[in-house]
């Protein structure tokens, strides 16, 4: 193995802030190595002005990094796994998920103000038709407004527009310390976070056993467990930023409870599913038949 092992990460503060975490658990680990982050520019952080589910969502934010493995420029890659395709490039492959942090969405209100005492026609800034199409099966009348760019872009287009409030990833916010800043977390019952959400992932080359090693300490099995499930559910629906799925995974002694959703655009039809189980595979194909039993498949064509 190289002394110099290194680690591929998006620019954005956020992605810094997880590669240097991974960066300084690894460091801990084997202080004879030395780690370098390797920043790059991705799709997804070149596009600004176009909603993800307008540009396609096929490794948006993971394609730079990927061909950086295959060259062999990078050993490996820190991702969310939420902006993971479940298909992955042949000769890839997810070696670790590293343990979950909040995995919900939170809401940041200009005024403090929660969701449910927001005024008729309350704007929400957000660009996910997933959290888009619960927040209209909840309150019908909020309107919204795209919103793209990493997590200060965000807080500041609050700050100076007439939005009442944006929607984020709790992981992402807390891994900044903007917990001051949360006026709610937003419950799975009202909204089903993105698959995977709150995981920080690593991306190696297969073959490169050297790394999977290196790497085993990090992996948490739980998490590994509940994302395998919610990812085996998107797989079979073929969702992706373009579709609203929402799916959440809990593990409790060895028992994966997987809760699933598809919405329609407008939120009128919305439909949830659940399963339990101990293969996480297992348990995301049941409840992706189910909601294909409920209809899923004639919600989700009519959106593509």
């Amino acid at each position: 193995m190289h002394k110099n092992i290194r680690i591929g990460t998006r620019d954005s503060l956020l992605a810094m802030w997880q590669a240097e975490w991974v960066k300084s658990q690894l460091s801990g680990f084997y202080p004879q190595l030395q780690f370098e982050l390797v920043p790059m520019k991705t799709k997804g952080d070149k596009i600004l002005d176009v909603p993800l589910s307008k540009i396609g969502d096929k490794g948006l934010f993971t394609k730079e990094l990927e061909l950086g493995l295959l060259s062999g420029e990078l050993d490996m890659a820190v991702h969310s796994l939420k902006d993971m395709p479940t298909l992955l490039p042949e000769g890839l492959t997810i070696s670790t998920f590293c343990e979950r942090e909040e995995p919900r969405d939170v809401f940041l209100s200009k005024n403090g103000i929660p969701l449910e005492k927001l005024p008729l026609g309350a704007i929400i800034g957000t660009s996910s038709l997933r959290r888009k199409s619960q927040l209209k099966n909840y309150r019908p009348d909020f309107e919204f407004e795209d919103l793209r760019g990493n997590l200060q872009t965000r807080w500041r287009k609050l700050t100076e527009s007439n939005m009442d409030g944006i929607v984020l990833a709790a992981a992402g916010v807390k891994r900044l310390g903007w917990e001051e800043r949360i006026t709610e977390i937003l419950s799975d019952s009202l909204m089903l976070p993105a698959v995977g959400q709150g995981s920080i992932a690593i991306e190696i080359v297969e073959k490169r056993s050297d790394i999977v090693e290196l790497l085993s300490l990090l992996n948490h099995g739980e998490t590994e467990q509940a994302v395998r499930a919610e990812r085996a559910l998107m797989r079979k629906l073929e969702g992706g930023c373009q579709v609203p799925i929402g799916a959440l995974a809990q593990v409790d002694n060895g028992q994966i409870t997987l809760r699933g959703m598809v919405a329609s655009l407008d939120g009128v039809r919305l439909i949830k599913a659940e399963a339990t189980g101990s293969d996480p595979e297992a348990v995301g194909l049941e409840v992706a038949n189910r909601l294909v039993e409920l209809g899923a498949t004639e919600i989700l064509a009519e959106i593509r």
